[in-house]
């Protein structure tokens, strides 16, 4: 028997009569947010179904419920040790005014009846409610809480937040951390979990706990760029870094050389993040890097990735051929291995064999052998190559091709009937074969054996609040556009800035030079021609330079000039 149809009634009805929400998407939204345990307004806002201030509106006209603006009140004047931290945070409500017998509470969501009665209960004062939209509530709880901190590490806040933290050691096993050494140290592990909620909350790849002589800085690298998130007191250093190597499972008290390890940390039942640590032994003490890897990048499909139709029809294609080499290449932090984990995803099925060398292993696939490197053992990736060889493979993939014999290896699998994929760090496609011919790799090998050269950047995405501009038309000649595009009169835009992004961009999309080794690179190949001239004849084939592809991205309003000169230097 089919399951009941969601009814709607209450606010959901409201938005779809004020023409606010479809009732599909109303229904649909219903849905989500109660699979994923969320309220129904926070998940309106958080996907950007329906505005805050259209929601409070409609609300308070249905409920009759007061509608004010909590950006006005001083957080010094909230109520203190009234109401629990965590109880403010579990049921998403704010005491916000305490008058003789009543307690004044904002919620965005006027049904939120359950966080009224807990705050009934456990103050035993008659609660009533205030409408407040949901963003502005998000903000003022979180600087409420952020002020609540007594343990000099400034903005804290979160000091609530239960993590789940396992260390998971670079052969892929896992266990719990050790909590004890660092039990005492209450602010401090507080002031950890905030930095890595922080950091998965805004979408960061990397975080930076460095420390100097006089002082001790956090930074995150959100959307490629690194920018400054606090700054705790210099005397906490040897505490902090103490405290990532626990979680990490490092060896505390070796303070000399780098060590690497990795932490899992569960955020809900059905999502883990994965940071890969590492620590660097500096004047002032060890600087820890943070990398976050999101399982969930993997499988976001390559429709997420940018590639312009055609780019995806040549990434397609390669990756369905049995055989050959497929190379990533680009700077470190440009998503190649999301390129490759993404071709790899698509590939998984039952019927393939499919296995992976990495150093260290990013991203867990179900269904995928992976293969951690281990240099101190002896397991780098030619050895490791020499091990797939012999246990029936049908799509390999090696981290990085970074000497001869890995490479030689590789092109012999890619030309004994199997798919190879890698990454090497160059600057372009063309570029890719000059540096491997430039290894020792016989020309006849590499034209042979490679089938597409995939070179990319990513770039920041403009947030909605970016605005038009005018640039003569002159200007875009020079800067490479074409008479035909120009034609087109597509729209410039430029970064603006809102609360909603990060100095008018918000997120990041790929940039791609695509080049399939046709017949005529293949003859250049085989007379040893230079990245230049191969370039030349890449682009007579018709495959855009990574440039001229960022240029595409510009004509679309998915980003700026300035960021497209920014990642590809202009060239």
């Amino acid at each position: 028997m089919a399951a009941n149809p969601i009814q709607l009634s209450g606010l959901a009805r409201r938005l779809v009569e004020d023409d606010l929400l479809g009732d599909t998407a109303a229904k649909e939204a219903s849905e989500e947010a109660t699979k994923a345990r969320v309220p129904f307004v926070t998940h309106l806002v958080a996907n950007d179904l329906v505005s805050a201030r259209d929601i409070a509106n409609s609300a308070s006209q249905e409920f009759g419920t007061p509608l004010i603006d909590i950006s006005a009140f001083d957080i010094e004047s909230v109520p203190k040790n009234l109401v629990d931290d965590k109880l403010i945070r579990a049921n998403h409500a704010m005491p916000i005014f305490h008058r003789g017998n009543r307690l004044f509470v904002a919620v965005s969501d006027p049904t939120n009846r359950k966080g009224l009665d807990d705050i009934r209960f456990h103050t035993g004062i008659t609660t009533e409610e205030v409408l407040v939209e949901e963003n502005k509530l998000s903000a003022f709880i979180d600087a409420y809480l952020d002020s609540q901190d007594s343990g000099g590490l400034g903005d804290l806040g979160d000091e609530d937040v239960d993590l789940d933290l396992e260390a998971v050691d670079e052969q892929g096993g896992g266990e719990e951390a050790d909590e004890g050494t660092a039990a005492d140290d209450t602010p401090v592990v507080r002031f950890i979990n905030k930095m890595l909620m922080d950091a998965i909350k805004k979408g960061s790849s990397d975080l930076h706990f460095e420390p100097f002589e006089k002082a001790y800085r956090v930074r995150f690298r959100t959307d490629g760029v690194l920018h400054e998130v606090a700054r705790p007191p210099v005397n906490l250093a040897p505490r902090i870094s103490a405290r990532l190597k626990v979680m990490s499972q490092m060896d505390i008290s070796e303070r000399r050389v780098p060590q690497d390890g990795r932490i899992k940390l569960k955020i809900s039942k059905t999502k883990s993040i994965d940071f890969r640590v590492n620590t660097l032994p500096v004047l002032f003490g060890e600087k820890v890097v943070l990398r976050i890897l999101d399982p969930s990048s993997a499988k976001m499909g390559i429709d997420a990735l940018g590639y312009e139709d055609d780019q995806k029809a040549l990434y397609m294609d390669a990756l369905m051929k049995p055989q050959g080499m497929f190379l990533v290449t680009g700077p470190t932090g440009s998503g190649k291995t999301v390129s490759l984990y993404t071709g790899i995803n698509i590939l998984n099925t039952p019927e393939l064999n499919i296995s992976t060398a990495e150093d260290p292993v990013e991203i867990n696939l179900e269904g995928i052998n992976q293969c951690p490197i281990n240099t101190r053992v002896g397991l780098d990736f030619s050895e490791a190559l020499r091990a797939f060889l012999r246990q029936d493979p049908d799509i390999i993939m090696v981290g990085e091709i970074r000497d001869l014999e890995t490479a030689s290896i590789a092109i012999k699998a890619a030309q004994t009937g199997h798919m190879v994929m890698s990454t090497l760090h160059t600057n372009s496609a063309p570029e890719t074969l000059t540096r491997l011919r430039n290894m020792g790799v016989a020309a006849f090998n590499l034209a042979t054996s490679i089938n597409l050269i995939v070179a990319q950047r990513l770039g920041r995405r403009l947030c909605d609040c970016k605005t038009k501009m005018d640039v003569p038309k002159s200007a875009l000649l020079e800067k490479g556009f074409t008479e035909e595009q120009l034609a087109e009169n597509f729209d410039m835009f430029a970064p603006n800035g809102c609360d909603k992004c990060m100095n008018g961009y918000k997120g990041r999309i790929g940039i791609y030079e695509v080049m399939r080794i046709t017949k005529r690179i293949s003859k250049m190949i085989m007379e040893d021609a230079n990245a230049l001239q191969i370039a030349e004849v890449s682009v007579e084939e018709g495959f855009d330079t990574i440039y001229i592809s960022g240029l595409r991205k510009v004509i679309s309003g998915a980003t700026s000039l300035e960021e497209i000169n920014r990642v590809t230097s202009g060239h």
